[in-house]
């Protein structure tokens, strides 16, 4: 611990804590699965601007979301239904997501940036973190993360390679029921709240 309340041992927590939720390792097959779709997928755009959202969300988050009325958990049902949207399309084979209705047809914002990597789980746990830690081991923690999800996003064409187009298309479909039951444990946890 120093003067500026900088602590390894926080550091290290919020790290670790962060990297379960953000799991990009666990998004792999989410991404190569919209590179095959021939979305392009800015690394270094995905990192700085989920880098961006989450320090915004550590210092403005509860501020921002009762500036326009929402409440935390309306927000992760919100992100709830996203990540239900990127399921099917996983599953079903279906475009969803109408990507070049952006300035780039990029999906580098929408699912990746958001709910991807900085999702309603990670921004909320963003807010839970700032209550126990010193902010700038958070941040030290989210600016480390961002580097994993930057060097993940630039290595996904060499996993796909390493591992072959059949096994891609497997993991996309098991991955798409995965995230498909992550949506809705998060949508029905939520949902429970509001309807109370």
């Amino acid at each position: 611990m120093t003067d500026l309340g900088l602590s390894i041992r926080e550091i290290a927590s919020a790290f670790m804590v962060l990297f379960a939720i953000i799991d990009i390792t666990g998004s792999t097959p989410i991404i190569l699965d919209l590179r095959s779709q021939g979305k392009k997928i800015e690394a270094g755009k995905a990192a700085l601007g989920a880098l961006a959202l989450f320090l915004i969300f550590l210092f403005a988050g509860k501020w921002t979301l009762a500036l326009f009325g929402v409440e935390i958990y309306e927000f992760a049902t919100a992100g709830a239904l996203v990540l239900f949207a990127l399921a099917l399309e996983m599953i079903l084979g279906i475009e969803i997501f109408k990507y070049d209705d952006s300035p780039s047809g990029s999906p580098t914002i929408v699912p990746l940036i958001f709910p991807l990597i900085a999702g309603a789980g990670s921004l909320t746990t963003m807010l839970s973190l700032r209550a126990e830690f010193a902010a700038i081991n958070i941040i030290i923690a989210v600016i480390l993360n961002m580097f994993v999800v930057y060097v993940v996003l630039r290595s996904t064409s060499k996993i796909e390679r390493a591992l072959g187009k059949g096994t891609i298309y497997a993991l996309r479909k098991f991955f798409g029921i995965i995230l498909l039951a992550m949506s809705v444990k998060l949508f029905a946890t939520n949902i429970i709240k509001i309807l109370h």
